[in-house]
């Protein structure tokens, strides 16, 4: 266990682009849960307790990241919630309250920013985290 301000969840079905999200994060200092699913992530929220989502639209299976960015914000409306997609850009978005929307390609120092902010809101705790 590790000392970390602040956790990600990463959810992300390509795993390449999992894996840098996960090391910029690394690198700025956040704890790192990944998910390469909803329902994977779902059960990840229900063991820790996160700062930020960061969540792609497109995911396989039944649902996807705006459904898994409503699902939390419905019980939670401490996380910051960041949601991406290459396939669709912010106007065909329904964002839940306080999400934000970033287009892919991005770049990682637009989702460190975004990430930041989102997870300084005072709810963001301090916490020893387990990293996955």
């Amino acid at each position: 266990m590790e000392l970390y301000q602040r956790t990600a969840l990463i959810v992300e079905d390509e795993f390449l682009i999992r894996m840098a999200l996960a090391e910029a994060l690394l690198d700025a200092g956040y704890g790192v849960l990944e998910a390469g699913n909803v329902l994977e992530a779902v059960a990840v929220l229900g063991k820790y307790k996160v700062d930020v989502l960061i969540t792609d639209i497109d995911m396989p299976g039944g649902l996807n990241g705006l459904d898994l960015a409503r699902h939390l914000r419905a019980y939670d409306h401490s996380v910051g919630i960041l949601v991406t997609s290459g396939g669709y850009d912010f106007h065909d978005v329904d964002l839940p309250v306080g999400a934000r929307f970033l287009p892919k390609p991005y770049k990682m120092d637009d989702v460190l920013a975004a990430a930041s902010e989102l997870s300084s809101r005072p709810s963001a705790s301090w916490q020893v985290k387990s990293v996955v």
